[in-house]
C-alpha cells in the first residue's frame, strides 16, 4: 500500500486522487466543524465553492430543512445562520438539518477530490475513527492519500501535524517509512517533534494565532479535543454523511 500526504490542494496533480481513498484535513476548522455537525445530528453537509452558490442551493432545497454555514477570513458570512465554528454546531441548530457550507480552505479541498474511490473527512476530533478506517484500507492493500486543505493554497502547520497523527493511526501505530512519500515522512517527523498534544502546533500555526486574535481561541481548543466527535464523515455524491456504526470501529 502507498500512504501519501499532500500539504495543499495546489500541489495535487490533475489525476492524483483518482482511484484512491482520500482523507481531507482542515483541522482549523472546517473538518472539525463537519464532524461536530454530524455528531450532533445533522443529516448531511453539502460543501460548495462560494457563498452565492450556497445561497442558490439552499433556495432550491427549501429553507425549512437547510442551514447555511460558512466563513470568509475566519468570520461568519453575512446572512448565514452559522459560521465555521464547531461550537456553533449544537443539536438545537443542526439536528435533522442539511448544512450547505462554504469555507476559505476546507470545502475547496473536498471539492478537489474528483475521481477518488472514497473520500473521508478527518480531524483530531475523530482521529481514532478515521485512523481505524485508514488502517482497514491498508490491510485491504488500497492506496491512501491524505490531503491537507492548507492555508490559502500553502502549507499549514496544523494540518500537516494532523496528517502525521493520521499516518501513525493508519500504520497501526508502527514506526515505518515503507510506502510513505516525502510529505508523509515530514508529517510524521512533526509528530515526533511536537508529541501527542495538539496545543503547541495549534498555538504556533498561523491559523491558530489568527483565530486567537479574533477571539476564537475556544474553537482552537475544541479542535484539540481528541476523539470528541467519533464520527466518520463520507463525502459521496456531493453530500457528506456519517458512516453508520463507524464510531464502534477501533484499531486492534
Amino acid at each position: 500500500m502507498k500512504l501519501e500526504v499532500v500539504f495543499s490542494p495546489a500541489s495535487l496533480g490533475p489525476h492524483e486522487a483518482a482511484g484512491r481513498a482520500v482523507f481531507v484535513i482542515d483541522v482549523l476548522r472546517a473538518t472539525t466543524t463537519i464532524c461536530a455537525a454530524l455528531h450532533h445530528g445533522a443529516r448531511a453537509v453539502i460543501p460548495v465553492s462560494t457563498a452565492e452558490e450556497a445561497t442558490r442551493l439552499s433556495q432550491t432545497l427549501g429553507p425549512e430543512d437547510v442551514v447555511l454555514a460558512g466563513e470568509r477570513g475566519s468570520e461568519r458570512i453575512p446572512g448565514f445562520a452559522l459560521g465555521n465554528s464547531p461550537l456553533e454546531m449544537v443539536e438545537s441548530a443542526v439536528r435533522g438539518k442539511t448544512l450547505v457550507m462554504t469555507t476559505t480552505n476546507g470545502t475547496r479541498a473536498l471539492l478537489g477530490t474528483q475521481g477518488a474511490s472514497e473520500v473521508y473527512v478527518a480531524a483530531g476530533v475523530n482521529l481514532a475513527v478515521a485512523g481505524a478506517r485508514a488502517f482497514e484500507l491498508g490491510r485491504e492493500r488500497k492506496d491512501v492519500l491524505i490531503l491537507c486543505a492548507g492555508r490559502e493554497s500553502r502549507f499549514a502547520l496544523e494540518d500537516a501535524y494532523a496528517a502525521g497523527r493520521l499516518v501513525f493511526e493508519a500504520l497501526g501505530r508502527r514506526r515505518t517509512r515503507k510506502g510513505l512519500n516525502d510529505e508523509a515522512i515530514v508529517a510524521v517527523d512533526l509528530v515526533r517533534r511536537y508529541g501527542r498534544g495538539w496545543e503547541r502546533p495549534f498555538a504556533l500555526s498561523a491559523a491558530g494565532r489568527q483565530l486567537t486574535r479574533l477571539g476564537m481561541a475556544n474553537d482552537v481548543a475544541e479542535a484539540g479535543r481528541e476523539n470528541a466527535y467519533p464520527v466518520l464523515p463520507l463525502f459521496h455524491e456531493r453530500r457528506i454523511t456519517a458512516v453508520p456504526g463507524a464510531a464502534s470501529v477501533t484499531l486492534p
